[in-house]
């Protein structure tokens, strides 16, 4: 059943209009460093975080910067409809991607959370 579990964070990705700049204080600040990955027609920048937690940023048009957890999950599709009858608003419903499937929630007070349910 989804929810009875605690579950990990597995991948945090920021969202910003200027990936270069956030790409640059990160790796001043933290010392993660951007790697360019192609992914079919587009490409992605990921963050090597450490520790084990995987990252990325995403250039987009958000008024500020924000950080997505991407929360691991064993049924992606399940854990979209309790946050759904929990009160969440669901910014994208499942989708497969090359490596796995993903879905975006909200709730109001609590701001977005992203569900990640690997291949395989």
């Amino acid at each position: 059943m989804p929810g009875n579990r605690p579950k990990t964070v597995v991948h945090l990705e920021l969202h910003t209009g200027d990936p270069g700049t956030a790409c640059d204080f990160y790796a001043g600040l933290c010392g993660w460093r951007a790697e360019r990955v192609d992914v079919g027609a587009t490409s992605y920048l990921a963050l090597v975080l450490g520790g084990g937690v995987g990252g990325g940023v995403v250039e987009c048009g958000v008024e500020r910067p924000i950080w997505l957890p991407y929360v691991g999950v064993t049924d992606v599709a399940a854990e979209t409809e309790l946050a759904r009858e929990l009160g969440a608003s669901v910014l994208l419903e499942p989708r497969e991607g090359p490596t796995g499937w993903r879905s975006v929630v909200s709730a109001r007070a609590a701001g977005q959370v992203a569900f990640w349910q690997a291949k395989g």
